[in-house]
């Protein structure tokens, strides 16, 4: 056929038409695609297939236009139509048009099909949280990265916290790189060194890349090869092997962080490259002393052994050498939760420390993030002053762009706010820089405890179970939550099989705490006598505090006279601290229960009046209601209902943590269970407090 013949035919059968407008009608169809698909939630492998099916379409439509003509009279085929027979342009123009109109209603039907055999997303009135369906998880970054935990190949097994160190520190100066998302070690130190399921780690993690590594010390020498894993296909993207002397460690960390960050593409500051090259300190000594002090920090168990061992070391670091900074900052950080958590003795000589552990650090290098960190770590900590720790905090981001620390902290101090929602956003926005950190994950459970959302709770503790599955404060919480649901059957069933050290006072109490409320303490009686007929130097006031569980016990147990001579000496022993810990709340709250069991009310109701001076409730949205709890439970065992009736009311209309019960907060069922409140039990009022009610879900005010 003639070419110019032939492109006339292509004019005459409208193919040229046609093709105009399947190119318009496919282009409304990628824009419904990409444009409305996602406003249904539909998939993105439905917006792929339609923009596959439009483009393989493309002939199809071109191929029948050139075998089918549309005349007059219909469609013919091609063979049947006359040379000179050809549509008019007025039913060529219908013709597009009903092309257009049959592909929107054919996208209609595909929405509609799609839609009708999906589950509505909106929950109805009686919903709960578990009936809807999670989020779908956020893309994963091509720059994101996890380092897992290196092995340690040295002969003495001793040195492990010499590869952990040398994973941190490769962790510590990529994560100073913002063009990067870089997860938490607390999230990737419970994996092994070289394990199998590289895609399902990256997968829980959140990540696209994976660094592993080994270290292998010998003398004054060390080691290390590290290797970066793109773990969708397990393709090894870059990997060396670094010989060198223990004084030349940080060259090696800086080389590794350096050629990753290039790997990926990363784009780096000026500022940033210097941070990677940077050497924290020139004493070899007080380096390993560092590691030593920050492998105690990292431990799982945030308890007063690791925060001594922690700080011990650390010490010895600054000691070493008086301008680490680093160092500085990180033992400021340790005091600063031993004080909060009073894991350390909370007293003015450790908030003095802390405060200058911190501003040394800050002196020595004002730009690191770390340090300023720390200062307002110390703000929140140690003085509640949170406006000024916020701004601190706010200052360390882009000094430290990935440190889910920040966000987890200012997660606490929104809490003691009372800005239960912000909170909960910056425990969200901790956990994508930390997905796998038992401990943050078991502060996010608290803040549902303290509002009552128990079902929320649970399921963060069973995902911090299944990262550590016999993390023993973990089941202690899950048995903390059925007390406080009045299911004493199943908290027995939990707590019955747990042997906990004597230094683990809470899970302790816990246990007789469960013994109380079954009114049966006589088994519990004697364990506690022999844990503290040894009792454990450092956890100073606790020691005490076990005592006094004793003494109530005792009591219940109807040994009266056991009773009194077991808290005369509780007394006396936590006298001994109220000098050095005048603000110490858990103390002073502790003196006053011990003077309401000696039958001195006008003590008991003095130190329960110290107590809300204090520790205020307007201060502490966690802590303050446990003042107005011992408050309660003074008024309600000294036989002042009018007084312990309207706190208790308070208490159950607010989101708390408990005094006695640590971290529950009240509920009618425990009301119910808890002997402290006999003496109301036959006040209509408390009567009505404690009836059964539908379960609580507190919501708070933003």
């Amino acid at each position: 056929m003639n070419p110019r013949n032939f492109f006339a035919e292509l004019k005459r059968r409208n193919v040229y038409k046609v093709a105009v407008a399947y190119a318009v009608v496919a282009w409304l169809l990628m824009q419904i695609a990409t444009q409305i698909f996602p406003f249904f939630d539909i998939p993105n492998w439905a917006v792929r297939l339609v923009v596959l099916l439009l483009i393989l379409g493309f002939p199809v439509a071109l191929i029948l236009a050139w075998a089918f003509e549309l005349t007059p009279e219909g469609i013919k085929r091609a063979d049947e139509v006359a040379p000179n027979e050809s549509i008019t342009p007025r039913t060529g123009r219908k013709l597009i048009g009903i092309t257009i109109v049959v592909a929107v209603i054919a996208a209609g039907l595909f929405v509609f099909q799609f839609l009708r055999g999906k589950p509505a997303a909106i929950p109805g009135p009686g919903a709960t949280v578990a009936s809807v369906a999670p989020p779908a998880p956020p893309p994963i970054p091509e720059k994101s990265i996890a380092v897992l935990p290196f092995e340690n190949r040295s002969e003495d097994k001793a040195n492990a916290y010499f590869a952990d160190g040398i994973q941190d520190e490769i962790l510590t100066r990529l994560a100073k790189i913002a063009d990067l998302k870089v997860i938490s070690r607390t999230s990737t130190q419970h994996y092994k060194s070289a394990p199998e399921n590289l895609p399902e780690i990256a997968r829980q993690l959140g990540v696209a890349n994976i660094v592993e590594g080994s270290v292998q010390k010998s003398g004054d020498t060390v080691r290390v090869n590290v290797q970066l894993i793109k773990a969708a296909n397990d393709s090894h993207l870059w990997a060396d092997t670094f010989d060198r002397k223990l004084t030349d460690i940080f060259s090696v960390e800086s080389e590794v962080a350096k050629a990753i960050a290039d790997q990926l593409r990363a784009k780096l500051t000026g500022r940033e490259e210097q941070v990677i090259a940077s050497k924290p300190t020139d004493n070899s000594q007080a380096y390993d002393a560092y590691l030593r002090g920050l492998a105690y920090s990292m431990k799982t168990s945030f308890s007063p052994a690791n925060i001594l061992g922690a700080r011990g070391y650390l010490k010895d670091a600054v000691n070493l050498d008086p301008k680490f900074a680093r160092g500085w900052a990180l033992l400021s950080s340790v005091d600063a939760g031993g004080y909060i958590t009073t894991f350390l003795q909370p007293t003015g000589a450790l908030s003095e420390e802390t405060l200058r552990a911190a501003d040394t650090a800050l002196t020595l290098q004002p730009d690191l993030g770390e340090a300023v960190l720390a200062k307002g770590y110390y703000h929140y900590a140690c003085l509640k002053d949170y406006e000024t720790a916020e701004r601190y905090l706010e200052q360390a981001r882009p000094l430290l762009p990935n440190s889910s620390r920040i966000p987890e902290i200012l997660a606490y101090i929104t809490r003691r706010r009372g800005q239960w929602d912000r909170s909960d956003q910056y425990f969200d926005e901790a956990e994508r820089l930390d997905p796998r950190n038992p401990s943050l994950l078991a502060q996010h459970a608290f803040s549902y405890i303290h509002l009552r959302r128990f079902q929320e709770a649970q399921r963060k503790l069973d995902e911090i179970l299944d990262i550590t599955p016999d993390d023993l404060d973990t089941i202690v919480t899950k048995a903390a939550i059925a007390q406080v649901e009045g299911d004493l059957p199943r908290a027995s069933a939990i707590l019955a099989p747990l042997h906990p050290p004597p230094n683990n006072t809470i899970a302790i109490e816990r246990q007789v705490y469960q013994e109380i409320m079954e009114r049966r303490p006589a088994p519990i009686i004697p364990r506690l006598k022999e844990i503290l007929a040894q009792p454990d130097p450092t956890l100073g006031y606790f020691n005490a505090e076990l005592r006094f569980w004793l003494g109530w016990a005792q009591e219940i147990a109807g040994d009266h006279a056991a009773a009194l001579e077991t808290l005369r000496q509780a007394r006396s022993e936590l006298e001994s601290f109220l000098e050095e810990q005048p603000q110490n709340h858990f103390l002073i709250g502790d003196l006053a229960l011990i003077d309401m069991g000696l039958g001195d009310k006008a003590a008991a109701f003095a130190m329960a009046d110290r107590c809300l001076t204090v520790n205020p409730v307007e201060k502490d949205a966690i802590a303050g209601p446990r003042s107005l709890e011992i408050v309660a439970r003074i008024a309600a065992g000294m036989g002042e209902p009018d007084r312990a009736i309207p706190a208790i009311e308070k208490l159950m209309a607010m989101p708390h943590s408990g005094h006695l019960d640590r971290s529950m907060p009240f509920t009618p069922a425990l009301l119910r269970l808890d002997p402290m409140f006999d003496p109301l039990r036959n006040d209509p009022r408390f009567q009505k407090l404690v009836a059964d009610k539908p379960p609580t879900q507190t919501q708070a005010k933003p």
